[in-house]
């Protein structure tokens, strides 16, 4: 994996409103230029942020991407993508930060090599009910020259697709996915805050997407500031379907991705959720099930285009194609 070059850079601080309470969320802001631009490959920089948590009471850090083009092109704004990781992902934020780059949109830009035309925002949220792992999974080596890594696949799942109606599958609303959400909602907000602020970023184009855990705290983020976001992609997380009229209110274009075979994120709890937006109206969701596929959907949906080119179709509040 490439060592980050530790560089000084200015401290900024920034406050963040969040139901009436004012949460100050100081950020010691230091950039980690990760390397050189290769050649050949997308030639995005991935930097690392610094900055001591209030939840935690620890110093953390997270990724940011800057795309190719972004020092070439100086009179540009760049949309945005919040990436929420999965709950295999979760660590200290400093030595296991790298675990993020396992899956999602930022591994494919900076992993697979790919030109994704986004400023994105990568944080790693604490292990709040268990004590640090170590390790953890192993991250895909960055390569400058020849074929990228292969991605992972996880095994094509044998189980049949059938209706459970278990009433011991939880909920999201009884789950601990709400309450690890809610206690970070604060950072990860004044993150996208904070890097609108310092970087060329369109405000007007901010997603949010995540997996399992990651799209679990998409619908939780998506309902506690629904006007912040152009569009939302949840994959194989549950929401809270009594809180959807938020998002409705707002109009957020909505697109949620499920495995067909998902034996930990039950397809009928995302269903939940889907359903009570269609039933408040909501105006622009889609569900797309990958009858094929078990937990490990977001694979096939982030290594593909469609999802990019639909969060590019859309502008906070509009709804019209861009340009």
């Amino acid at each position: 994996m490439e060592q980050f070059v530790r560089t000084p850079s200015p401290r900024t601080a920034f406050h963040l409103v969040a139901t009436g309470v004012a949460l100050a969320v100081s950020l010691a802001i230091a950039s980690h230029p990760a390397s050189a631009e290769p050649a050949g490959r997308s030639q995005g920089q991935l930097l690392r942020r610094g900055y001591d948590s209030q939840v935690t009471t620890e110093r953390r850090e997270y990724f940011v991407y800057l795309p190719t083009g972004y020092h070439t092109e100086p009179g540009k704004r760049w949309p945005v993508i919040l990436f929420l990781h999965g709950g295999g992902e979760r660590g200290d934020a400093i030595e296991d930060l790298d675990m993020v780059l396992v899956h999602g949109p930022v591994a494919e830009a900076w992993i697979q090599g790919r030109d994704l035309p986004f400023i994105m925002i990568s944080p790693q949220m604490p292990l709040f009910d268990r004590p640090r792992r170590g390790a953890g999974q192993p991250v895909p080596e960055r390569i400058e020259d020849g074929p990228p890594p292969p991605r992972r696949y996880g095994r094509r799942p044998t189980q049949p697709m059938e209706r459970v109606t278990d009433p011991s599958i939880p909920s999201y609303a009884d789950s601990p996915l709400r309450d690890s959400w809610t206690r970070m909602e604060g950072e990860v907000l004044a993150m996208v805050d904070s890097t609108l602020e310092e970087f060329r970023a369109d405000e007007d184009r901010v997603y949010l997407t995540g997996l399992s855990f990651g799209g679990a705290g998409t619908w939780h983020l998506a309902m506690a500031d629904p006007n912040r976001w152009a569009a939302i992609a949840p994959i194989c997380g549950p929401g809270d379907p009594s809180r959807v009229d938020r998002i409705v209110n707002a109009k957020t274009p909505v697109w949620v991705f499920q495995g067909g075979r998902d034996t930990v994120v039950r397809p009928e709890r995302v269903l939940e959720t889907v359903t009570a937006l269609e039933a408040a109206g909501h105006p622009e969701v889609r569900f797309t099930v990958h009858e094929d596929l078990g937990h490990n959907v977001w694979t096939r949906v982030y290594e593909g285009w469609d999802v990019y080119a639909w969060f590019l179709a859309h502008r906070r509040q509009s709804g019209t194609d861009e340009e």
